[in-house]
């Protein structure tokens, strides 16, 4: 029997492993149908697709999903994960992208940057949860 070689560098198969451990999914079920993006409701204000993120994570290509932002633009609502004819939860999947963003210290939000104006308006809560999504 020929041995078929990995397409995938060991990097990109370390990666999608980590996902895979981080957000207990399989992202290779995905078959690309594109009605998480359809029924997303931020999906606009992401770097790209949902769909799109999830076939990135299929080729171990990590780094352009954290660039995207998508974990920090997901507003958990759950709709993907109800629509996906495949059960996937994309919303656990790209929190695993975030969580290896903050494993590399990198913080998404820096509060000092923050304007006067908007801690003053802004309820403590919303800063609290945003520290604790966007910052190592």
């Amino acid at each position: 029997m020929t041995h078929i070689p990995n397409p995938l560098h060991a990097d990109a198969t370390r990666a999608i492993a980590k996902v895979a451990e981080l957000s207990g999914e399989n992202i290779h079920q995905c078959m690309q149908c594109g009605t998480c993006s359809a029924v997303c409701p931020m999906v606009d204000s992401m770097g790209f697709t949902t769909r799109k993120g999830i076939h990135l994570l299929q080729f171990g290509r990590t780094e352009e999903v954290m660039r995207a932002q998508i974990g920090e633009f997901c507003a958990s609502c759950h709709t993907c994960v109800v629509r996906c004819p495949r059960g996937i939860d994309v919303p656990r999947v790209f929190e695993a992208v975030r969580l290896l963003a903050l494993r590399d210290n990198v913080d998404l939000i820096k509060p000092g940057e923050i304007p006067e104006e908007t801690m003053a308006e802004a309820p403590q809560i919303a800063f609290v949860s945003t520290f604790r999504k966007l910052t190592s």
